[in-house]
């Protein structure tokens, strides 16, 4: 039993003086918690995405809305709005998972055998239940080596190469290394495209770093500007040391797709000024554009010749292209032109996380070492592969379309990736009612948009844009009859809000 409290200490009643209770606090609160952590924001999975959960809870009580179903296009999340697995993929992943019993079943052909098998001899055990080398498995850093020589006809080594739990933790793998370990303005400085996918901003604010922004030319489908560049890097130098600059292409959330006249002019920047290049080719498979092409920044950078040794990470997942295998989270980078002792320093710190998924490390190895022509599976991974690149290329087209064929709205032509960004011109009234409540005109545009209609997208203010201009971002990815829902519902919001705030 408590008596009086003597400052921090609590006399006991049962014992009087004899007996002192300490009252224990928590050791972290909001106040005193890692404060940069505080500083991070993720806009794909922030407040309106739930609310968009939170709204599916009442549904499924048998609360009455305006419509059934939440169709979440906030997040590039494939399989979740309705694509179906790559069979081979699938079949090669769940032989490692279960050799015992699958290896025997006649239903597996030959070559997913085969490769589920080298890659088992391969893992401690031949189980992909051990761990791996910290860098992954071997033999699946060999074929992304083969993979990547013969993608861009430069050699390639397993040497430089790691597997990681998605690209996201392979970018934020090497934005570690670049950091400072100082603050102010000595503090680590990195070029980010706005607007950006939000791992970016987040992770700079995480490790404490500075964000250089520099913006896309909109006008000029999202191309990257090299005087926007220098202007982005002069105006940064009194705040920071800047020490990297990242390029994602194809572009989330803008679906730009890069020429190689533009990548070589980013290397001749980051040349001149000395910094790091990483490169985010996540979407290198998903080109939709008539005269669009994916040009590696490894392969531009090799073909530059030997004056042009600039350190370069690239990265690669899973979780996009023909795939979408997020949940797997395989990933991996191949970096570049390290000094010896930094290559031994990252190869430390990825240690220390002893290694990726090893499932995830055996989806990845099918990506890049897919069926050949004349193995058993070829035919129907063919056919799958193309039925997923050809939705989406369609889904591109009707996206484009539809929004600049509305009023108030425009939208560059997606050439890649699986997103797209377009502008909004929000009347007026709507701007001061959206200041009325406290939102960004973008985010109370999209919380109308979601309560209404339960169309989940994510505002243009949580990837950044140009002060005075408001987007949103959306993802192509649900199945082509319920887009064409979708965009029928979007249609008639969007006239409805612009009459109300007319």
């Amino acid at each position: 039993m408590l008596g009086p409290t003597v400052g921090r200490l609590t006399l006991c009643r049962a014992c009087g003086s004899r007996c002192l209770q300490q009252i224990r606090s928590k050791v972290l609160s909001v106040d005193n918690m890692n404060p940069f952590v505080k500083e991070m924001e993720y806009a794909v999975r922030g407040p309106i995405v739930i609310r968009a959960g939170e709204i599916e809870q009442e549904l499924a009580k048998g609360v009455k809305k305006p419509f059934n179903e939440v169709i979440r296009a906030n997040i590039g999340d494939c399989h979740a709005t309705g694509q179906q697995p790559i069979t081979f993929l699938r079949q090669v992943v769940a032989l490692c998972a279960d050799p015992v019993r699958l290896m025997k079943d006649p239903n597996y052909p030959q070559d997913a055998k085969e490769r589920a098998q080298r890659i088992l001899d391969s893992c401690g055990g031949k189980s992909i239940g051990a761990y791996s080398d910290s860098s992954g498995v071997r033999v699946i850093r060999d074929d992304i080596a083969s993979y990547i020589s013969e993608r861009d006809g430069q050699p390639a080594s397993a040497e430089d190469v790691f597997l990681c739990t998605g690209a996201s933790d392979g970018i934020k793998s090497i934005m570690k290394i670049l950091m400072t370990g100082e603050g102010g303005k000595n503090r680590a400085g990195i070029m980010i495209p706005i607007p950006q996918y939000p791992l970016y901003t987040a992770t700079i604010a995480e490790y404490n770093a500075y964000p250089i922004g520099y913006y896309l030319d909109e006008a000029n489908n999202w191309s990257l500007d090299l005087d926007e560049l220098k202007r982005a890097i002069d105006e940064a130098r009194p705040h920071c040391q800047p020490r990297a600059i990242v390029v994602i292409n194809p572009g989330n959330p803008t679906g730009q797709v890069l020429t190689k006249k533009n990548i070589e002019g980013v290397i001749e920047f980051a040349k001149k000024e000395n910094l790091f290049l990483m490169a985010d080719e996540v979407y290198q498979h998903n080109i939709y554009a008539e005269g669009s092409a994916f040009h590696s920044f490894k392969k531009v950078l090799t073909e530059l010749g030997s004056g042009y040794d600039l350190e370069l990470a690239s990265f690669m997942s899973t979780s996009k292209g023909y795939m979408g295998e997020c949940g797997f989270r395989g990933g991996y980078c191949e970096f570049l032109n390290l000094d010896p002792g930094v290559k031994a320093m990252l190869l430390k710190s990825i240690s220390a996380k002893l290694c990726s998924s090893v499932a995830g490390q055996s989806a990845m190895d099918v990506v890049v070492n897919p069926p050949r022509p004349g193995e058993p599976s070829y035919d129907l991974f063919q056919k799958e592969k193309n039925t997923v690149l050809n939705q989406l290329h369609l889904k591109a087209t009707m996206v484009t379309e539809a929004f600049n064929s509305m009023e108030g709205l425009t939208c560059n032509i997606l050439q890649g990736a699986m997103y797209a960004f377009p502008q909004i011109f929000l009347p007026p009234k709507a701007i001061a009612e959206a200041k009325k409540q406290g939102l960004t005109p973008d985010a109370f545009y999209c919380y109308q948009l979601l309560e209404q209609t339960g169309i989940c997208i994510v505002p243009g203010s949580g990837f950044g844009q140009k002060p005075g201009t408001h987007h949103f971002r959306t993802t192509i990815l649900p199945t082509v009859d319920k887009l064409k829902v979708m965009l029928g519902h979007f249609r008639d919001f969007h006239a409805d809000f612009l009459r109300k705030y007319s």
